[in-house]
């Protein structure tokens, strides 16, 4: 078994962000909406499918990376004041990069969509990169806490007007009232969006999870107690969100607490079993897939979204495909996974050439 270090780059993170994306760029590019396998599709409201895990799992690495990045940074001397300045830089740069997603390709201004994938990330960096320089685990736990149990209370308790309190219906629910009064211009679903205002309050809880994972990372014991710990806290936040699931049901569009608490148990064990497999026993070529990927992660995402604009609205190359496997007698829901895969693979070649040429693209 290999020594671990957790002060220098750590390939299992590269992996499961890697993983992460490339579970994304399938779910969201198939070669048919109307003609999906369930687990390739988001629960259409209440309950959870493996393609709801994606974004919780991103933004629980985002958190993990918080604190690796800002250990480094403050061990290396670095002023506080300045890393705020880059952190306020960085986070700008992703909600724009956002924004131009949302735009692309017709630029219309007046149906633009303010939230969004990487605006609810750019907000929840923001703010948790600024918690951890702020506060130590205890404190954050604190917070976690407190935005859960708050969000919780919020939704069952404050009457939304016109319709009541405790209901968590699709545009009648507490999250979707403050959209339609707060968010300006087009939201995703008309009158309220997935990635709304109320709800990215418990993504920052996620988010902290991410944080406390990687600083169990930093602490000074044994790298087998750290992955013993990591497994049991993910088993626990599990069985906390079966439990929460009972009075708050898993949604991934109110973003609901005992969503927060399922995904991000198990984001840790996820996170833990890549450690070992990668960073102790050395499996690197097994994981060179999710390495390649995660190394120009936002770069990556941002390709998959514009990509499809050339490849299918200008050639049409996806109706070419999907609608000729159909046509020869296969099954829609086999032809439009086939297509989800086969792009995949597309987006794997600029992300392969720029892993090859090591060129790592900072957002």
């Amino acid at each position: 078994m290999k020594t671990f270090d957790s002060s220098k780059r750590l390939i299992s993170l590269d992996m499961l962000r890697g993983l992460t994306i490339a579970l994304m760029i399938v779910v969201n590019d198939p070669g048919s909406w109307e003609h999906l396998y369930w687990p390739l599709a988001h629960a259409s409201w209440h309950g959870i499918t493996i393609t709801d895990f994606v974004f919780p799992f991103f933004i629980f690495i985002v958190g993990v990376s918080i604190v690796l990045s800002s250990s480094k940074q403050i061990a290396a001397g670095a002023d506080k004041k300045k890393m705020k300045k880059k952190i306020w830089i960085r986070s700008l740069k992703i909600f724009g990069l956002g924004l131009l997603l949302n735009l692309f390709p017709e630029f219309n201004f007046m149906e633009l969509r303010i939230p969004g994938v990487l605006q609810r990330i750019a907000i929840v960096y923001l703010i948790c990169a600024h918690i951890g320089l702020s506060t130590d685990w205890k404190g954050q736990v604190k917070i976690a806490v407190f935005l859960l149990v708050g969000y919780w209370l919020a939704m069952m308790l404050i009457p939304v007007p016109g319709i009541g309190a405790g209901v968590l219906e699709p545009g009648k629910n507490l999250a979707a009232w403050i959209d339609s009064v707060v968010i300006p211009l087009r939201m995703y679903q008309g009158t309220w969006d997935p990635e709304g205002l109320l709800s990215t309050l418990p993504a920052i809880a996620t988010g902290i999870t991410g944080m406390l994972a990687g600083q169990l990372l930093k602490t000074e014991i044994s790298i087998q107690e750290k992955l013993n710990y990591m497994f049991f806290i993910g088993f626990v936040c599990v069985l906390i969100g079966y439990t929460w699931d009972l009075v708050f049901p898993f949604n991934k569009n109110l973003w609901s607490s005992s969503f927060v608490m399922f995904t991000s148990g198990w984001a840790f064990m996820a996170f833990a079993a890549c450690i070992l497999i990668v960073d102790i026993h050395g499996y690197k070529k097994m994981a060179r897939f999710g390495i390649i990927y995660g190394s120009n992660a936002i770069t990556i995402y941002v390709f998959a979204g514009m990509f499809p604009v050339l490849l299918n609205g200008v050639l049409g190359v996806k109706d070419l495909f999907f609608n000729g496997l159909v046509d020869i007698g296969m099954a829609p829901k086999l032809a439009s996974a086939l297509w989800s895969f086969l792009y995949l693979f597309i987006c794997f070649i600029p992300a392969y050439i720029m892993y090859k040429n090591k060129i790592f693209i900072k957002v």
